[in-house]
């Protein structure tokens, strides 16, 4: 028993060596491969990770948020704000907007000395085409409804921002449409512009 043993402990090397040397499939051999450290994945994510972008671009951005967040919240009162009891289309927005605003002004203050922030790169452009399709659906949402833009807006956002394939974003629309529309107009009766 001792020497079976011995025999298929190896020596020396890698876990994953001994598994392939003994007729292991490689399928097997990678699932033995033994995890990295902490210290060694945090090592490789920084090796990966874009440039940061610097005090500037940290202030820059806390500027660009606050300016929509405070847009926000003069467009929600705009549209009226209501009481907890009986909300009015504006309050929603208005509480978002207000939030928005008070993250830009603690990024603002705290945020200039972090080096979290990454560089603008073409990934960035993701971003904007993500806040403009979002912008589209606002403004088109009060004409046609919810349901045609939210189904475009999530196909958009899976199929082409997420790369996710043509089946999953598909069905995944579908799913994230009907679901909104069962839990804001059916069960909660949200007065939001709908088709059915």
């Amino acid at each position: 028993m001792t020497s079976a043993s011995n025999e298929a402990r190896p020596s020396g090397g890698s876990v994953k060596h001994a598994a392939a040397g003994n007729g292991t499939s490689p399928a097997i051999a990678d699932e033995l491969v033994e995890p990295l450290a902490p210290e060694q994945l945090a090592a490789e994510w920084d090796e990966e990770r874009p440039p940061h972008a610097g005090p500037f671009a940290n202030v820059a951005a806390a500027v660009a948020a606050a300016a929509l967040g405070i847009a926000g919240l003069a467009m929600s009162v705009g549209m009226g704000l209501g009481s907890p009891e009986k909300p009015e289309p504006g309050l929603w927005p208005f509480i978002i907007s207000l939030v928005m605003t008070a993250m830009s002004a603690a990024l603002l203050v705290f945020g200039r000395k972090k080096l979290d922030a990454e560089a603008f790169s073409s990934s960035s452009w993701q971003v904007v085409a993500g806040v403009a399709t979002l912008v589209g659906f606002v403004l088109v949402v009060g004409v046609a409804g919810f349901e045609i833009p939210t189904l475009l807006l999530t196909f958009v956002w899976l199929r082409f921002l997420g790369k996710e394939t043509w089946r999953m974003s598909v069905v995944l629309s579908f799913a994230v449409t009907a679901a909104f529309y069962l839990i804001f107009v059916v069960a909660l009766s949200v007065p939001i512009p709908h088709l059915f």
